[in-house]
């Protein structure tokens, strides 16, 4: 059923009840946005991490890392991304910054910043290194002042990627070409490694990672000795949180999905316009039935109360008093709000017309996106969704483990809709092992939900030492070859340090709109 309430807990404060993710609006940053001309969709993607898990961050570090850092402090690196934050869901593992331009979390030990459109993304990552050495007090050296920052925290490791750009030519900053992203990334980090992944006349995915133990470079001063300080304590020492969250840090692992060319019927379902009726008839309907069931409500306690001495003309009530049966007791209400208001006394809300948040969970809903990951498996689940004008659609999701003392997971969708630059993507962290589902079940879902002419698939996983070669990554790629109503074209598997990645890419079987849009052709 589709949610036609404003969203409660949407205030300008940050309070809920404890151990529940809550959520705060910028409402300064949503005013006047507008998605009216050709966006660039794809996405870049930054991870940046400074320890290998939240519960071995650097000895001298602040309590809770990351997210110990203010959000305005990361409002002013967003400046530099030129993007601003719509709104912020708060967890006890993981914050979620739903921004202008796609989405940010901030977790104790790392960063996942996403940016679409023509957003500075890489410009802000000095800044980042500089926050994470100042605010979260990570082991950090002197660095190169001409690259941006004079003090930088030493990460554990980076990772950089996005898929070929449609409009390569307004990118801005770094972001001209793969070959200049490289050139920055190389300037702040030593033995960085760069891949393209695909065909180079055809739809592919760029990726740049560091080993573990990221140096910095060039170094301004002799590099400092960096000591990570990592838990050995007794089992019996060791809280059930810890436990469990070490126990989930063994299936760290990303699913992506990037798809093009969206089913026009698929897509009208983020356009403002389309959304706005759906909740103007559901909220009209759901008024109807609440005014129905008053009316039944009402005529069961007149059937109690009811004697057998009735008038000619009326009906005796509670207290023996004569009613005209002919009278429609809603017909007199005249409260603008009452459920058994007629449709022309009731106000519909503002907020299901315009652009914002209310539509946003309208959309979330009547799209099945809110199902992928429903509320009764992950009750304090929070889903922030926005929808722009005259379309577009962005969403975080924040997934609590399903069991006790787990970490908390995410997800994250992104959607443009119009028919020359439609794109669409959706990436996720839950661990296939937690929802009980497999990973080619959750691709269905998705793609039934966008039915995109072509899609790439990017599986990221943290491989097991006990495994030889590639283990559970190919494994699961290997049962992504029957996605329903598509023909997989392309399968590339890469042995990375301490990751496996499968890289697929799908064309839908009826499709006749011809060859893709690739924009970017190479390196």
């Amino acid at each position: 059923m589709v949610n036609t309430e404003i969203p409660k807990g949407y205030t300008f404060s940050t309070s809920s009840c404890s151990g529940t993710p809550h959520l705060t609006i910028n409402r300064e940053a949503t005013i006047d946005l507008d998605s009216t001309n050709s966006f660039e969709g794809p996405e870049k993607l930054l991870e940046v991490w400074f320890s290998a898990s939240p519960i071995s961050l650097p000895e001298a570090s602040s309590l809770g890392g990351l997210k110990n850092v203010p959000s305005e402090v990361w409002k002013d690196m967003l400046d530099l991304v030129n993007c601003k934050v719509l709104s912020i869901v708060e967890s006890e593992d993981v914050d979620a910054y739903l921004l202008s331009e796609s989405s940010m979390f901030v977790f104790p030990h790392k960063l996942i910043l996403k940016t679409c459109g023509t957003t500075t993304l890489l410009s802000g990552l000095p800044k980042i290194l500089e926050i994470a050495a100042l605010e979260a007090k990570f082991p950090h050296s002197l660095a190169n002042a001409a690259h941006g920052t004079a003090t930088a925290a030493i990460p554990y490791r980076v990772f950089y990627s996005r898929k070929n750009f449609l409009f390569p030519d307004r990118q801005r900053g770094p972001h001209r070409s793969w070959r200049d992203e490289v050139k920055s990334l190389d300037r702040l980090f030593l033995g960085g490694s760069a891949y393209l992944i695909g065909k180079m006349n055809g739809e592919h995915w760029y990726l740049y990672l560091t080993e573990p133990n990221t140096m910095l470079t060039p170094p301004a001063t002799p590099d400092r000795e960096r000591t990570i300080k990592v838990l050995d304590l007794p089992d019996s020492k060791l809280s059930a949180k810890a436990c469990a969250m070490e126990e989930d840090d063994g299936q760290d692992e990303t699913l992506e999905l990037l798809m093009t060319d969206l089913e026009p019927d698929n897509a009208k379902q983020f356009y403002l316009d389309h959304a706005s009726a759906v909740a103007e008839g559901r909220y009209f309907q759901e008024a109807h039935s609440a005014r129905a069931d008053a009316r039944k409500h009402l005529g069961s306690i007149n059937d109690m109360e009811e004697t057998e001495d009735k008038g000619s003309n009326g009906v005796q009530g509670i207290g023996g008093k004569l009613y005209d049966d002919s009278v429609d007791v809603f017909s007199n209400t005249s409260d603008e709000n009452s459920p058994f208001a007629s449709d022309d006394e009731l106000t519909y809300p503002q907020e299901l017309t315009t652009e914002g948040h209310a539509l946003g969970t309208v959309v979330s809903d009547s799209s099945g996106l809110s199902d992928v990951y429903p509320a009764a498996k992950y009750p304090d689940a929070r889903i922030d969704a926005y929808l722009f004008t005259p379309c577009g659609f962005s969403a975080n999701g924040v997934i609590p483990s399903s069991a006790s003392g787990g970490s908390t997971h995410y997800f994250t969708v992104h959607v443009t809709p119009e028919p020359h630059c439609s794109y669409a993507s959706f990436e996720t962290n839950v661990p296939a092992s937690q929802s009980g589902r497999e990973t080619a079940d959750v691709i269905q879902q998705v793609v039934g939900i966008f039915k995109p002419a072509r899609f790439s698939v990017t599986l990221f996983e943290a491989k097991d030492p006990a495994e030889e070669d590639f283990g559970n990554a190919k494994k699961k790629g290997g049962k992504l070859e029957n996605i329903k109503g598509y023909r997989r074209v392309d399968r590339i598997v890469h042995d990375l340090e301490g990751y496996e990645l499968v890289f697929k890419y799908y064309e839908r079987l009826d499709w006749e709109g011809g060859a893709p849009r690739l924009g970017e052709v190479g390196f």
